[in-house]
């Protein structure tokens, strides 16, 4: 008997200290798993739109921009986490068809973009643009906030600084420690994670009127996250679309999307 208490006396301690590397792993690993940062191949010009914003020291992120028309909004679009700058051509080219500006922001580390992304950096990065755009002339009431998986957490960060006067969300999350939880549910996520990005407590206090955008068959964020996010929001509406993952949200329906997001910047229901 006593043997066999000391074998599993010992084999607690071996999962024991399984578990605490398994979680000091997951501890390091995680921002690599959060941002995968895909890079540019070359530098961006300094043209076509494209320009350099710095953020202090040697650091600077790239940006897209392209000019409303007097007196129309401008939509400012955050990407998503294994997105960079120069894949968001086509749907700013979609959006200023429709007679709005277009500013897509850089992530720290992605693209061509030196540093390391992190949620403080992100944000940084973003309220850079921001205050940019608005020196500019753009004020917040034609800013129209625009994020996409990850990016939707910046939007709604950017939405509570007191930028924008409407905001789009695609495949929205809640935080990103309820999505580590749903990867990791052995793990204490809400612990270990260090990038919060929660939009589930912000979302109450943001007043403007929000349009959600999920896909009904979305397997890396639950379309339920898009419909929990709609129960928070004051002024929400949500659209779910059929047939649609993650990746394809946008693109499953030709333009249509987008043409509906650009409707909704322009003061649309």
């Amino acid at each position: 008997m006593l043997r066999l208490r000391r074998m599993l006396t010992l084999l607690l301690s071996l999962v024991a200290i399984l578990y605490v590397v398994l979680c000091v792993a997951a501890f390091a690993l995680q921002r690599p798993m959060l941002f995968p940062a895909p890079r540019a191949a070359i530098d961006l010009p300094k043209s076509q739109g494209f320009d350099r914003l710095p953020l202090g020291g040697d650091l600077y992120v790239d940006t897209y921009y392209l000019p409303a028309p007097p007196g129309a909004p401008t939509v400012v679009h955050f990407h998503g986490n294994g997105e960079q700058l120069l894949d968001q051509l086509d749907i700013g080219a979609r959006m200023h068809t429709w007679g709005l500006g277009f500013l897509a922001v850089e992530y720290p580390g992605y693209g061509a973009s030196p540093g390391s992304p992190s949620e403080d950096g992100i944000y940084a990065a973003a309220d850079a643009a921001l205050a940019w755009l608005r020196a500019r002339g753009v004020p917040p009431e034609r800013t129209v906030l625009s994020g996409r998986s990850l990016g939707t957490g910046v939007a709604v960060e950017m939405a509570r600084r007191g930028y924008g006067s409407r905001m789009m969300l695609v495949s929205p999350y809640t935080s990103i420690p309820a999505m580590a939880g749903l990867s990791f549910p052995f793990l204490p996520t809400r612990l270990l994670v260090r990038d919060r990005f929660d939009t589930f407590s912000k979302a109450p206090e943001l007043k403007l009127p929000v349009l959600i955008i999920h896909g009904e068959e979305d397997t890396l964020i639950p379309v339920a996250m898009g419909r929990e996010l709609g129960t928070r929001f004051p002024h929400v509406t949500v659209e779910t679309v059929a047939g649609a993952g993650h990746n394809d949200v946008l693109e499953r329906s030709g333009p249509a999307r987008v043409d509906r997001m650009a409707a909704f910047a322009l003061g649309g229901p």
